[in-house]
């Protein structure tokens, strides 16, 4: 893989986020040669598979703009939060080495992201295991993981930072998560950030056992399933209008069960990722893992674990059908308006920087908890 100068991170992002960085190097490195194959009909089931990368950021589709899953194994604890382990070998600054399971990304001495602005757009951050220390420059801060998750419209421009405390000075400390962009439509870029958190208790984790005895879990993140439906989303989100049908889920099959996943309107997007596990058939079609299935929507769409269990992600959406101009951590609707992103953020930061450090955390304590923009402060029970 390409080597990438500080200078050249720093021209190109200006300090971005979770997913601009990884998203980069994807594109410079994969795109060209990323396989992408249409199956047959197979009962007018599958349009077409994707194989996923084995770094960076997994195609999406409009309305999501990427997705980014992270999963590393990080050594025990030192006492200040990071890792027990000596950094010398890593570049620290921009460490997405994956050396003995596990990088820093932009930290220092703590993994994860210092502060980064985003505008236009949604960030949905889904962690099931780990937490993550959020700062941000509208004064609101969090610690969430272990079943939480984070929903934060940046709209109009937001700057905040994700950090990774490691609490274990015994054992391996693990983080497992996925961050989503939601694309906001030209209406809504601009419209205030909003920060929402969706506590483990609060999100529907539903259980179905097919004939044989066999359970699929479903952990509805956002949308309805038969009855079950997801918190509310923001309410500027792309996802607020249920017309749009926006559904995040994640799906977890044992052992050669068997589940349906019902059909859906004919005008949304419908991506299905398998994330890990021998891989599933559907209809009588084998897909290992590490592919994202493009599906029919209207159809329904039997789904068979091969053996062992497997992880799934569902994406879908009425696209919001409008032109997208990315450019780091920004993402608008022409150049002229990234150009102004640009300007405004050098002239204003955001509404400024609120925290002592870059890179804050929320102390040595194990709690959970969020504090928002009005002052209010929720512990999840």
């Amino acid at each position: 893989m390409k080597k990438f100068s500080r200078k050249y991170f720093l021209k190109l992002i200006g300090l971005t986020g979770l997913t601009s960085i990884i998203g980069s190097l994807f594109n410079q490195e994969y795109g060209e040669n990323m396989k992408r194959f249409s199956i047959k009909k197979n009962q007018n089931l599958i349009k077409n598979i994707t194989k996923l990368p084995k770094i960076g950021t997994w195609p999406t589709d409009d309305p999501f703009l990427f997705c980014v899953h992270h999963h590393d194994i990080y050594p025990s604890a030192n006492e200040n939060l990071g890792p027990n382990a000596s950094l010398s070998s890593r570049d620290i600054g921009q460490d997405f080495s994956n050396r003995d399971g596990w990088s820093m990304y932009h930290g220092s001495t703590i993994p994860g992201f210092p502060r980064h602005p985003h505008r236009g757009f949604e960030t949905v951050t889904i962690v099931e295991k780990g937490l993550i220390d959020h700062s941000d420059s509208l004064g609101a801060a969090a610690r969430y993981g272990n079943g939480d998750v984070q929903w934060l419209t940046a709209g109009n421009g937001i700057q905040h930072s994700e950090m990774f405390p490691l609490f274990d000075k015994i054992n391996n400390n693990a983080i497992d998560f996925f961050q989503i962009w939601i694309n906001l439509p030209a209406s809504r870029k601009r419209v205030e950030p909003y920060f929402s958190m969706f506590w483990a208790h609060e999100v529907p984790v539903i259980n179905i056992q097919d004939s044989k005895g066999r359970f699929t879990e479903i952990t509805i993140i956002a949308g309805q399933y038969e009855k079950n439906k997801s918190p509310n989303p923001p309410p500027d989100s792309w996802a607020s209008n249920s017309k749009n049908n926006l559904v995040m889920w994640i799906i977890k099959l044992e052992s050669n069960a068997e589940w349906v996943l019902p059909a859906t309107s004919s005008n949304v997007k419908r991506s299905l990722y398998i994330v890990n596990g021998n891989g599933i058939k559907i209809d009588t079609k084998s897909i290992s893992s590490r592919n994202k299935i493009e599906l029919v929507p209207d159809n329904n769409v039997k789904v068979k674990d091969i053996n062992g269990g497997t992880k799934l992600l569902l994406l879908q959406g009425k696209p919001i059908l409008e032109p997208i101009v990315k450019h780091g951590p920004f993402v608008m609707n022409t150049q002229s308006e990234i150009r102004q992103a640009y300007y405004d953020y050098q002239n204003t930061q955001f509404g400024g920087w609120k925290w002592k450090k870059d890179a804050p955390t929320h102390g040595k304590e194990y709690k959970r908890f969020a504090k928002f923009i009005d002052g209010t402060e929720e512990i999840p029970s």
